[in-house]
Order: C-alpha cells, then structure tokens, then sequence
C-alpha cells in the first residue's frame, strides 16, 4: 500500500469503491466484457457475503457501493473479483495487464452520502455521453431502484428486503446506527432537526 494511504475497514461501513482498467484501456467496452464482471461481481458477492448497494460498469472504469464482507477482508473480495474477471477476459487485455493495481476506497458514513454516491454512479454513463438517461445504461443498479427488477447482481435495497419479507426469509439488511435528522421549520421541534449546540 502506498505509503499514507490508510483504509478504514472492519468498521461496518458502506464503501464507495472505484478500480480502473489498466491504462484506462476501455476493456470493458463490450456489452459481453460487461456481463461478465456483472456475472463475476455476483458470485463474489454470494461467496464473500457482500451486500452490493449499488454498482455502474463503464467502458474503462467501475464504481461499487458495498459492504464489508461476512467472510474474510473486503481487499480479499476485491481481489478475487478482479482477478476472475481478468482470467476471463484475458484476450481482450493483448497480454498486458487487465486492471491498474490497487483501488479507491471511500467510507460512506451517512445516509446523505450514500445517496450521493448513487446518483454519482447512475449518472456517470449519462455525463460521458453513452446513452441520454440512466435507465438505458443495462450494467448499472439503477433499473433496480427504479422499478425493483432483479438484474445480475442482487442489489441490497429496499426492494430486496420486501421480496425478502414476502418470502418469508429473514432480513439481512446490515445498518450503522446513526441519527438521520428529518426537515422540519424549526431545530429541535420534536420529529426535527436536532437542535445546534
């Protein structure tokens, strides 16, 4: 690890991940390159224990919104998931390696931030120009939050934990405990905002 680089993990936070093809090569630029890191990012999460927020692959680049793992480290998930999808599409890469080394980790502590880092991600495909809306981007979880429809990746949402309920399964939303204040006229109203100390 670089030298001043610190991680915060095994803290039961969200983290907002980013890794890059190497070069920023576009090795990801087919829909089938896509399906596979979607197909792989499922596995690892199934056998990781990972709870997937939120995801969107680019061309070039991904972006993932996820817990830390049940089983083992959250570095080890990540290099599991890059290393399979390297071996499957290693062709693509032309003997060169398929992912810049290490990845970009951000603690996402509050609601707030989480909502963000969604919009942030759903986004991206429209701001680079590849289609007009977020909802005709396919490799991304926001048709997921739009209409609840279950794609590759199992996304940890409200709609997935009413399937789960409706099914009759226990829940596995995993929370930080934290205030999220509600808007209300004035601080400190009951059912406000807190009031400033």
């Amino acid at each position: 690890m670089p030298r001043g680089l610190k991680r915060y993990q095994q803290a039961g936070d969200l983290h907002f991940i980013t890794f890059s093809c190497y070069r920023r090569q576009p090795l990801l630029g087919t829909p089938q390159a896509r399906r596979v890191f979607e197909q792989t990012l499922e596995r690892v999460r199934r056998w990781y224990g990972l709870y997937i927020t939120g995801y969107v692959v680019m061309p070039e680049h991904v972006h993932l919104l996820v817990s830390e793992p049940e089983r083992s480290s959250l570095a080890v998930a990540l290099q599991m998931l890059k290393q399979i999808v390297a071996q499957k599409l290693r062709s693509r890469a032309g003997g060169l390696p398929f992912w810049q080394t290490r990845y970009y980790d951000f603690n996402v502590w509050t609601a707030k931030k989480r909502i963000e880092k969604l919009r942030y991600m759903h986004r991206n495909p429209v701001k680079r120009g590849l289609v007009e809306k977020p909802e005709n981007w396919d490799w991304s979880s926001f048709l997921h939050y739009a209409t609840g429809i279950e794609g590759a990746v199992e996304i940890e949402s409200e709609w997935t934990g009413r399937r789960r309920e409706r099914m009759g399964m226990p829940l596995r939303v995993k929370t930080r405990r934290e205030a999220t204040p509600t808007l209300s006229p004035k601080a400190g109203e009951k059912g406000g905002a807190p009031a400033r100390k």
